[in-house]
């Protein structure tokens, strides 16, 4: 990971964990199923947000690298890895 990157993730992880202990009270509370669903879309949406970031990262420095230094076994395994969180992300 990029190091000058790493802050700016930390504080997203940071408020979406505000997010959730926000839906436990609100579950707590029993607030309105819609309003809680809603929170919890947006949740979802913002660690995609980080997830994407994350993967940017990846293909960014840790995939240019591997090409970069010319190991094939080294691109097959990267390589693989990627395919390997595809098909997770998938299921």
């Amino acid at each position: 990971m990029e190091h000058n990157d790493k802050p700016r993730l930390l504080n997203r992880l940071s408020r979406i964990e505000g997010q959730v202990r926000g839906i436990a009270r609100m579950v707590e509370e029993d607030r309105y199923c819609i309003d809680v669903l809603t929170q919890l879309q947006a949740v979802r949406a913002a660690l995609g947000r980080v997830e994407t970031e994350l993967l940017k990262d990846h293909l960014n420095h840790c995939i240019v690298t591997a090409i970069a230094g010319g190991d094939p076994e080294e691109q097959r395994r990267k390589a693989g890895e990627l395919i390997q969180l595809l098909e997770r992300s998938s299921r």
